[in-house]
């Protein structure tokens, strides 16, 4: 595991982004005895998977015909939890400078907690760039955001049992939540400003259906535009239209209004992008400065395919790569995972 001193943190590598390319960093980099810190400005990993989809069937994931999107996060925490990771999350890297040193040379990385990370190397896997929830402009919003009655991502489903949920959007998350919530919820509402959602058809239709029947309030077309409550507790939610206002009552708000994604500091680090992307070899997955890779979305090579399973093979060979750094001394002998095993697993020789 990493070494913590204070707010100091002293790893091999530090992985930039704990989507799912991220967290299977932590096994590629732990089966060539590597340790990994994550930082990722979401409060949970997953990355945009857990954010946007979570519930959704993933197709495209080799051994599993169909996996929900959640529980590919899931096993792929157990998969790198042998080798005792770190996750700092909620927080951004704000900094990195490289410290001079020879074969002792290392990164130093500022979090915008205050966190310092010295790594080997470097790993960029944050998609297209740290998201953030957009925000809608609701009066007294940051009120009920610091009661914890606003939410912009579900962090644990049973939180909601029994409650009165507001859930406002007009996407796939607004509906999948609609159709999950529904079944434990006390009540759903769902607010939109027109009748129609960029969301599936069939959930879309068997939500209005649920609504005809009264099963839950459909709020269309309406905005939001106040929450209620007194002492910093919630209990309603003005919207408004052109029939007038109405308050509906609820416990907590759900605002899906979409993630915004910025490459913040990483676009002052001198690495050389294209838009939102990070030019890298394809061969080693290495930026332009050496010491700093990048996998996943936001690594561009010609004829790169925007797949998780493509994400999969970069951190991998990236991880190869920076293993020269780690070590600059060993010889890299490669190993089947299947002859090497994994610390803990039946068979492994670390397993007794």
């Amino acid at each position: 595991m990493s070494t913590i001193n204070g707010t100091t943190l002293t790893t091999d590598i530090a992985i930039i982004g704990a989507g799912p390319v991220g967290l299977f960093g932590i096994f590629a980099a732990g089966m060539l005895n590597m340790k990994t810190v994550l930082i990722d400005s979401l409060e949970m990993t997953g990355g945009q998977v857990t954010a946007l989809y979570p519930e959704k069937p993933v197709y495209d994931i080799p051994g599993y015909p169909s996996i929900e999107a959640q529980q590919l996060i899931v096993n792929l925490e157990k998969q790198g939890a042998p080798f005792l990771p770190t996750y700092l999350l909620d927080q951004q890297v704000m900094t990195m400078e490289k410290i001079p040193g020879g074969t002792d040379a290392y990164w130093r990385l500022t979090t915008s907690k205050n966190y310092v990370v010295n790594a080997k190397a470097v790993i960029i896997a944050a998609g297209v760039g740290a998201f953030g929830p957009n925000r809608p402009p609701v009066e007294h919003l940051d009120i009920y955001e610091a009661s914890g009655n606003v939410h912009y991502l579900v962090k644990k489903r049973e939180a909601f049992r029994g409650k009165k949920l507001v859930i406002a959007g007009g996407g796939d998350s607004a509906v999948d939540w609609v159709m999950s919530l529904k079944e434990i919820a006390g009540r759903v509402a769902i607010v939109h400003r027109r009748d129609g959602f960029r969301a599936a058809d069939a959930n879309v239709d068997k939500m209005r259906a649920w609504a005809k029947s009264e099963e839950i309030d459909y709020v269309v077309p309406y905005t939001v535009k106040s929450l209620h409550g007194a002492a910093g507790k919630l209990t309603g939610v003005e919207v408004e239209s052109k029939q007038g206002n109405r308050i509906l009552e609820a416990d907590h708000f759900l605002a899906f209004y979409g993630l915004s994604n910025k490459l913040g500091p990483i676009a002052e680090w001198g690495l050389n992008l294209d838009k939102k992307h990070i030019h890298v070899d394809p061969a080693t997955c290495v930026t332009n400065i050496p010491g700093i890779f990048a996998a996943g979305d936001i690594a561009l090579y010609p004829g790169k395919l925007h797949l998780i399973l493509a994400g999969f093979s970069e951190i991998e060979m990236a991880c190869h790569a920076a293993y020269k750094i780690v070590y600059p001394d060993v010889e890299l002998k490669f190993e089947y995972s299947s002859a090497k095993g994994v610390p803990g697993s039946p068979g492994s020789p670390t397993a007794d």
